[in-house]
């Protein structure tokens, strides 16, 4: 984030809200460009996301979980890449400076930030409708990372933690239709949406386990099916074994749920491959994560997904994954 001089506008909304230390980075914000120094034997990664008001978030989304999530869509990345995330820039469209908003926007990015170590180096501010772009960068170990085109015909498919919690979130918010939730469950299914958790240390911790990996944030379905195209291969899912938070577990056949829990998006969960000789490695990689992970189907020879219901009919997932330009 380079300033423009002074100690107003753009130069003083930084120095105000973004401004911390980078203690790994050569340069930090306040040049036109951060410096950055990749330890020896490492590969960066790096991966840019933007959230624009009304497409990503809701007018009126708490600024404190925008700024967590506008990280975390990003620290979500690096996770399904099985790298460590090390620095980040930021780059905000604003209608107008409101210090109040700005500062718990920044609160909620930091906070996460903190929590996995990583440096805001830079970005820019603008003024116009309000938007989002943060770029991330990350350490693998060289070879290491994981991507979309190892799966193998017999490998395992899995994901972590739970599916559509944030799909139903959205359709409470927005008034469509969802299942009749308690209190409780409605703001858990809301959290999950506007307070997604990346699961950075499960991906770390699936280096050399993992075929193939990614992180659902458009659909199961979706997402999946990128593995199956870029790996040349099918798979064969379980929808009765895609995981249900205790939330939504009482509704289960809901049709709302069904369709949540297969082509839902914004869970940010990891969906990987593994052998199925992997399967112990899979489990205490998890365990070592603090993460619960699901083992859904396996991989097939030929193209394409089969979902399958309880009695193993072949069923036709209710929602095919989010597209922006669909």
């Amino acid at each position: 984030m380079a300033g423009r001089g002074g100690t107003g506008g753009e130069f003083g909304l930084i120095a105000r809200h973004f401004t911390w230390p980078a203690p790994s980075a050569d340069l930090g914000i306040g040049d036109d460009a951060a410096l950055l120094r990749v330890a020896p034997g490492m590969q960066l990664a790096v991966s840019t996301d933007l959230l624009v008001e009304g497409t990503h978030f809701l007018r009126g989304t708490d600024p404190a979980r925008l700024g967590h999530k506008s990280l975390a869509v990003n620290l979500s990345d690096m996770a399904a890449m099985g790298a460590t995330p090390r620095w980040a820039t930021l780059a905000l469209a604003l209608p107008a400076v409101d210090d109040d908003w700005l500062g718990a926007f920044a609160d909620g990015f930091r906070a996460l930030a903190g929590l996995h170590r990583t440096e805001l180096v830079g970005g820019d501010t603008t003024r116009g409708p309000l938007s989002i772009c943060v770029t991330i960068f990350g350490e693998v170990p060289a070879g290491q990372a994981l991507r979309r085109e190892g799966a193998r015909e017999g490998d395992e498919v899995w994901v972590s933690g739970t599916l559509g919690d944030a799909a139903i979130g959205l359709a409470l918010l927005t008034g469509a239709p969802a299942p009749a939730l308690g209190p409780e469950a409605a703001r858990h299914c809301i959290e999950r949406l506007e307070s997604p958790q990346p699961r950075v240390a499960l991906g770390i911790a699936l280096r050399g386990v993992a075929s193939a990996a990614l992180d659902v944030s458009d659909g199961f379905v979706a997402d999946l099916g990128h593995i199956l195209d870029r790996s040349g291969v099918g798979a064969r899912i379980e929808r009765e074994r895609l995981p249900l938070s205790a939330a939504l577990a009482p509704f289960a056949q809901a049709p709302e749920v069904q369709a949540a829990r297969s082509g839902g998006g914004d869970d940010y969960e990891l969906c990987f491959t593994a052998p199925a000789t992997a399967a112990d490695a899979v489990r205490r990689a998890a365990c070592t994560a603090g993460v619960t992970v699901t083992q859904v189907g396996r991989v097939v020879a030929g193209r394409g997904l089969t979902l399958v219901d309880g009695a193993g009919r072949t069923v036709v997932p209710d929602r095919g994954g989010y597209d922006h330009f669909g």
